[in-house]
């Protein structure tokens, strides 16, 4: 068993799970036992070790390798450290096959045991850089609200390059689709289901905007295609009206995941859908329903040190992904950001999320590989 492996199943073994997924003091919710974990590994490692308040009991970890010499450049590697919901058996982290099962394997525990394992064996090495700065940041709350990248922002940090830890099957993401969730809601007249001409029908409203939601707007976004995200989507993925079948119902709300291009704005987008709404005669009103922005990210991949980053990692090209993550949130605040990690998004959630070890591997040592040329 290699060191990152065990690492990794150090930490699948320890619950993680966001506690916006789980009831008030739930023993598997939280990343503090992670982060207590990870600050032991670090410090072990000869590593500068410190925590980052940013929710109640809610912590990130900062962990960084200094430089002898002067700090010309900064590098970030920002794996998150928690989980979506599990069953207890997926805290039992199970090897087969050449792959290690368990909820966190690839979304993102993978990341974090491969850049922390390649940032301490850097540490040991006699040829550590001289003038770069690597800072390992485990962040808190990427499932949910990304409080843990915001904090990490709003305190002013900057790097020279953030490589944010997400199941990339090793390809080097330069982009991503932003999110905005927004409440679409109709209003009618209540009246009698025996009479419902004295009414007017909330969710007959709605059903006419859920379906050109899902047709018309669908085929106008399909006219614009980005070279590496394709096109932008809408889904309508929740719908609730009226009380009972012999009323007829004066409200109805769907939720709409629409998910943005690089070059697209949450409140223009907004405008948009109101005023296609609008000009079909309808009649609704739009609020966005995330906690935070969710926008999306876009990093010149002839930056120097991503040119040098896809270098060491055998690239050409680098590729977009249709999932929004911490990136963005760091690139927003000036920090250059890719996305990069070992494991298959396709597996992230699942109820048998798993991760090649191979691959693991293979991320750690291009990690260390990088780190190991600059200066």
């Amino acid at each position: 068993m290699t060191g990152t492996e065990r690492l990794l199943a150090e930490l699948i073994a320890l619950p993680s799970v966001n506690p916006a997924f789980l009831p008030v003091r739930h023993p598997h919710a939280g990343e503090k036992r992670v982060a207590d974990f990870l600050s032991s590994v670090a410090a072990n490692a000869g590593l500068d070790v410190e925590f980052q308040k940013v929710l109640p009991g809610r912590a990130n970890i900062l962990a960084r390798l200094q430089p002898p010499g002067p700090v010309r450049q900064t590098i970030l590697l920002a794996p998150h450290l928690d989980t979506v919901v599990a069953d207890s058996t997926q805290f039992i982290p199970q090897r087969k096959h050449g792959r290690l099962y368990g909820r966190g394997a690839c979304d993102t525990k993978g990341s974090v045991a491969a850049m922390l394992t390649a940032l301490c064996e850097l540490a040991a090495a006699p040829g550590r850089p001289q003038t770069t700065e690597i800072v390992f940041a485990g962040l808190i709350d990427e499932e949910n609200a990304q409080e843990g990248s915001r904090a990490l922002v709003a305190s002013g940090f900057q790097a020279d390059l953030a490589i944010v830890g997400e199941p990339t099957r090793l390809q080097v993401v330069t982009a991503h689709k932003g999110s905005l969730w927004l409440d679409i809601a109709t209003q009618g007249r209540s009246a009698h289901g025996a009479t419902p001409s004295l009414g007017r029908n909330a969710v007959h409203a709605m059903a006419r905007i859920v379906d050109w939601l899902e047709t018309g707007y669908r085929a106008q976004l399909n006219r614009t295609r980005h070279p590496l995200l394709g096109t932008a989507t809408v889904n309508v993925g929740k719908i609730s009206g009226g009380t009972q079948p012999n009323i007829v119902p004066d409200q109805c709300v769907i939720s709409v995941d629409r998910r943005l291009l690089p070059g697209e704005t949450a409140a223009a987008v907004l405008r948009e859908i109101l005023a296609g709404i609008k000009a079909q005669g309808w009649t609704a009103t739009a609020t966005a329903a995330k906690l935070a922005p969710a926008v999306p990210l876009e990093t010149d991949p002839a930056l120097p040190l991503v040119h040098q980053f896809l270098a060491s990692a055998g690239q050409k090209k680098t590729v977009g992904v249709d999932y929004f993550c911490d990136a963005a949130v760091l690139a927003a605040s000036g920090t250059p950001s890719v996305v990069f990690g070992p494991g298959n998004i396709a597996q992230a959630h699942t109820a048998n999320e798993w991760i090649s070890l191979a691959e693991l591997e293979r991320g750690k040592s291009w990690l260390l590989r990088f780190l190991q040329t600059l200066p």
